[in-house]
């Protein structure tokens, strides 16, 4: 597959859509690689469809399963609500067709289960996309971890204080619910963060925590605030904790915050990457990229995640980044909401 074009389609064409279609058409246009050409797009919303359709220059649908029919895709682009994640994934994947998969990677954690096992008995690809492990400086982090010239970790905290009001929920009925969205803030905005926590510290042993609706509870059934307390395992086999806070609360989108502690020295990753040493140094690392404009939250490399996947499945090599990465963040989540039966799920 390595010289041809790899046929690439989409399904769901909303707003997280737009980012994936960026990329694709400039791959389409890059001649790199083999390139990749758009062979069609799906949604059940007319007006989304067509526009995404005219966009790509390619066909619209209304419906999975005639989307493959028809144009026999090589890669899809799983860009729906996160309760459609796991079925369109799975009959995608039953047909050996590779899957590009927003996060989170199934709204409950039985379906990401489910998934999992789907994506083991196929011979494509199944790939999540937690684009902020390709930024730079979260690279960097993890490059100057993984030395170990700063001592084992002892700790972390991070923290997410974002801002969604109630016409944020009103634009698309399937957030802020339980049976569609799978979750609030921990589920839809600081997933995210947790993913990058985990990457760096090490895999989550214990969950401590409250999550509750404090900003919007008339509004939505799912919760916009979260303070937690995890236990991790680290490549040295120590047990360490971090603290993690997320809001959808808060007066705007602050910049997401992760700080690792470790025995000679204090990484603070926001904006940049500044690495405090127990000497008084002081280095900055600045990001090459970075992400502008109304849903800069978003991050600055989908379009650098979405070019390695396309590699790998060229390469026909498992994506780093897969079901059993995803589900890492959903057990945390999961049993963060285990431990508050009062919300009405």
């Amino acid at each position: 597959m390595t010289a041809d074009r790899l046929r690439v389609a989409v399904v769901g064409c909303g707003d997280i859509a737009a980012i994936h279609l960026d990329a694709i058409l400039d791959a389409a246009t890059s001649g790199t690689d083999g390139g990749v050409e758009p062979v069609g797009v799906c949604d059940v919303d007319q007006t989304r469809r067509a526009e995404a359709a005219t966009r790509a220059g390619c066909p619209g649908f209304g419906d999975l399963t005639d989307m493959l029919d028809a144009v026999a895709p090589d890669v899809v682009h799983v860009c729906t609500p996160h309760h459609r994640h796991a079925d369109l994934a799975a009959e995608c994947l039953a047909r050996d067709v590779s899957v590009l998969l927003e996060k989170p990677l199934a709204h409950t954690l039985d379906d990401g289960e489910r998934l999992a096992v789907a994506a083991e008995d196929s011979a494509a690809i199944l790939g999540v996309c937690f684009q902020n492990r390709y930024n730079d400086t979260s690279r960097m982090l993890r490059e100057i971890l993984d030395r170990g010239g700063l001592g084992r970790i002892l700790g972390a905290r991070a923290s997410v204080h974002w801002f969604r009001d109630a016409a944020y929920y009103a634009r698309r009925d399937w957030r802020g619910r339980w049976a569609t969205a799978g979750g609030g803030v921990l589920m839809n905005q600081a997933i995210h963060t947790l993913d990058l926590l985990q990457w760096f510290v090490g895999p989550v042993t214990d969950v401590r925590g409250t999550v509750a609706t404090l900003a919007l509870p008339h509004v939505i059934e799912v919760e916009d605030t979260a303070a937690l307390r995890l236990q991790h395992r680290t490549a040295t086999g120590d047990t360490v904790p971090s603290v993690f806070h997320a809001t959808n609360g808060h007066v705007e989108n602050a910049p997401v915050t992760v700080e690792i502690v470790t025995e000679h020295a204090r990484l603070r990753l926001d904006t940049d990457l500044t690495v405090t040493h127990d000497d008084g140094r002081v280095e900055t690392f600045h990001p090459a990229t970075v992400a502008s404009g109304e849903r800069a939250y978003w991050g600055a490399s989908h379009g650098l995640l979405i070019d390695d996947f396309y590699r790998h499945v060229r390469e026909g090599k498992r994506f780093w980044i897969d079901a059993p990465a995803a589900l890492e963040s959903l057990r945390v989540i999961q049993a963060a909401y285990d431990q508050c039966p009062g919300l009405s799920r």
